[in-house]
C-alpha cells in the first residue's frame, strides 16, 4: 500500500499526522503537487512536482494509484476516480469514500455546486478545526490498522 496526498489544496496541520504514520507503518507517502514543498529527506516520503493547470496534480494520482493504495483529497471526483480503481480515499476531515458512498458523495457534490452557482446557496466549506483534525487522525489509524490486519491475513 501507498499514500498519495493532494497536495494542491492540503491542510498543512494534517501532513504530521500523515508523516508520522508513514514513518511508524514503513508505509510509502506521496505528495502530488504543483509547487515545492519541505519534507525534509524522510524515509518514505516523496514529491512528485507536476505542472500548474487545473486537474495536472489529479490526473498523476489518478494514472499511478493501484488498488488497495490510499489517497487523501478532498475532490470528490478524484476520490471517485481513486475509488473505481478499487482503491480508498480519506477527505482532510476524516471521511473515507469508498464503493458504498462515493456516488452519493458525488451527487450531493453536483447538487450544491449547481445550488451555488445559481444563487440560492452562497459560503463553502467551514475552516479546518481541532475536530476536523482529529476526526482525520481517528479515520486514518482506523484505516490502516484495517489495512495492515488484511495484509497479514492474506500472506
Amino acid at each position: 500500500m501507498q499514500i498519495f496526498i493532494d497536495a494542491d489544496a492540503f491542510p498543512n496541520v494534517i501532513r504530521d499526522i500523515l508523516i508520522k504514520a508513514s514513518l511508524r507503518l514503513n508505509i510509502p507517502l506521496i505528495f502530488v503537487a504543483n509547487k515545492p514543498l519541505r519534507l525534509g529527506n524522510l524515509a518514505h516520503i516523496s514529491l512528485i512536482m507536476v505542472p500548474e493547470g487545473p486537474d495536472v496534480a489529479d490526473d498523476c494520482i489518478a494514472r499511478l494509484v493501484q488498488p488497495g493504495d490510499l489517497v487523501i483529497t478532498a475532490d470528490i471526483p478524484l476520490a471517485d476516480r481513486v475509488v473505481s480503481k478499487k482503491a480508498f480515499a480519506i477527505n482532510p476531515r476524516g471521511k473515507l469514500y469508498t464503493e458504498q458512498n462515493i456516488k452519493d458523495r458525488l451527487a450531493m457534490r453536483d447538487l450544491l455546486n449547481e445550488l451555488r452557482d445559481n444563487g440560492m446557496m452562497t459560503g463553502g466549506p467551514a475552516e479546518f478545526s481541532k475536530k476536523d483534525r482529529q476526526a482525520f487522525a481517528n479515520q486514518l489509524d482506523s484505516f490502516l490498522i484495517r489495512q495492515l490486519k488484511l495484509e497479514n491475513r492474506a500472506k
